[in-house]
């Protein structure tokens, strides 16, 4: 059980400490509302004097960040009868420094709302918590306890009534017995009613929540593009960089393998020269797996098949995108068509490969099929789990169809906006 409320479902609520828990948010509410209660009005009292010290700081901003540290309390006092952590409703500043920190929660609605709530705590919620244990579990306490205080032939029970025998104060330790049960019942009620409004003023709302995401959504689109522009400059330093001083050794290298007579000098310079010349072409494969120019220039459906044409089983391509897709969906698309392909390539004993592709409802579908022997499995840590977090950055979806003995059948969902839409 993991809320008050469920455990006063259940029928084993007073045996369990889900009642203690209830008394205590509720006696601690009432202790803490005092201290709000307290240094709200020495912060009224001593307004004046605090606006003088601390100049240039209106005491309108003060009284409204007063909610924040109230708030963050609440929060966490709200853990003794909600196990459901409450996440704090505020939103990260832009840029650091204090006056952005402050522009910031002012024009928050949650830092209204926490103020509304410390209000209301010091005002109305702290008595009512107060009101509630002493009437749910003082009193019938007071009624348990009547014949330890009969020493002086009487007692007051509660303040309302003198009890002057011995058998009217067990009757009255008997009725305080019999109310003790629905006493705690009633303060699960009540407390777990206090939890609720605490977290419906406290924790984020919908719009807070629907904010989030959108800001979410925005932080990982900003690292994807960043991510592909990072791979683009890889694949442009390899090319002009790297890959040219290849070329230039490999030239070198065929002159003095030309100039030089026959002999052990002439064998190690072609040895050298088809060493080259291996490096330069694995350079130009690694360079091409990184970003291939024909992504850039033709997009996907061109280097589709330009991945199909190097892959060792003949591939049958079906692809119908109408136009360009954004350059990250791109990107990410011909990343897992290549892996696929190359798992076939591998591991599959496949005569024979295809893949199907088409761009509708905002949506890129791709499917990668082969006759292979099957038995590949996502769940297992292979590279096909890589593939799934790769795509589930831009809300993709991999699933795959292998039982044992073929076909095995990858297929990839990709949202990507409207049809035709260019990448960047």
């Amino acid at each position: 059980m993991r809320t008050l409320w469920q455990a006063l479902a259940r029928p084993g609520f007073l045996w369990s400490v889900w009642p203690w828990r209830a008394v205590l948010y509720l006696g601690s509410g009432a202790v803490a509302g005092v201290v709000v209660l307290v240094l709200m009005l020495a912060g009224v009292v001593g307004g004046s004097a605090l606006a003088v010290v601390l100049v240039g700081i209106p005491l309108l901003v003060l009284t409204a960040l007063a909610g924040i540290p109230v708030a963050v309390a609440e929060r966490y006092r709200l853990r003794i009868v909600d196990r459901e952590p409450v996440p704090g409703p505020h939103r990260v500043p832009v840029e650091p420094g204090l006056r952005r920190w402050l522009a910031t929660r002012l024009r928050e609605q949650a830092t209204w709302r926490e103020l509304a709530y410390t209000l209301l705590f010091a005002v109305v919620l702290w008595p009512l918590d107060a009101f509630a244990v002493v009437l749910g579990l003082g009193a019938p306490l007071a009624m348990l306890g009547t014949p330890a205080l009969m020493g002086d032939g009487e007692v007051k029970v509660l303040k309302l009534w003198t009890v002057t025998t011995w058998p009217s104060a067990a009757g009255v330790a008997l009725l305080g017995l019999v109310l003790l049960a629905p006493g705690l019942y009633a303060l699960g009620g009540v407390a777990g009613a206090r939890a609720e409004l605490t977290r419906l003023l406290l924790a984020p709302g919908e719009r807070d929540l629907g904010r989030r995401v959108v800001e979410l959504a925005r932080s990982r689109g900003r690292l994807v593009d960043a991510f592909e522009a990072e791979r683009r400059r890889i694949e442009r330093d390899l090319h002009d960089g790297a890959q040219q001083r290849l070329v230039a050794l490999t030239v070198t290298l065929g002159l003095a393998r030309l100039d030089a007579p026959p002999g052990p000098l002439a064998d190690q310079l072609a040895k050298a020269h088809d060493e080259a010349g291996q490096a330069l072409a694995e350079l130009r494969e690694l360079i091409h797996g990184i970003h291939p120019q024909v992504l850039v220039d033709y997009g996907l459906e061109a280097a589709v098949a330009d991945a199909a044409d190097r892959c060792a089983v003949p591939v049958d391509l079906e692809l119908e995108l109408a136009g360009r897709l954004p350059s990250a969906v791109e990107a990410t698309a011909y990343f897992v068509v290549c892996e696929a392909l190359a798992n076939v390539d591998r591991h599959s004993g496949a005569a024979r490969a295809g893949v199907r592709g088409e761009h509708r409802d905002g949506r890129l579908v791709l499917e990668v099929r082969d006759d292979g022997c099957g038995g590949a499995d996502a769940g297992r840590g292979s590279g096909l789990t890589g593939l799934g977090d790769r795509l589930s950055v831009l809300d993709g979806r991999l699933s795959v169809s292998s039982p044992v003995g073929g076909p095995t059948v990858l297929r990839v969902d990709i949202p990507c906006g409207a049809e035709g839409e260019r990448g960047d």
